[in-house]
């Protein structure tokens, strides 16, 4: 019998195949979380406090996968505190040319 450590190393592997970064920091949803408030400031050139970060999750985490895909394609937009908008992207938009 295979046991699930197994199943999963060999997932791992083939995601690694197919030219995904594996991130063995990433252990937990705290880790997870930070890592993703850590890439949204990068792409979007912006510091969240961290009231806006909890806003913000609540905002994009959705059940229903086609709103979520819509998310994920269209720039959104999220008011600050200080009353400031601010445009975003959770994608980075490559434009070949």
């Amino acid at each position: 019998m295979t046991k699930e450590s197994e199943i999963e190393n060999a997932l791992i592997q083939k995601l690694i195949d197919l030219k995904y970064i594996y991130r063995p920091e990433i252990t937990d949803r705290k880790s997870l979380e930070q890592n993703f408030r850590n890439k949204f400031e990068e792409l979007n050139r912006v510091h969240l406090t961290d009231s806006e970060f909890l806003r913000l999750r609540e905002e994009i985490i959705r059940p229903d996968v086609f709103s979520a895909s819509k998310i994920l394609r269209e720039k959104q937009y999220f008011q600050r505190e200080d009353c400031t908008p601010l445009h975003y992207t959770l994608v980075m938009n490559l434009q070949l040319f």
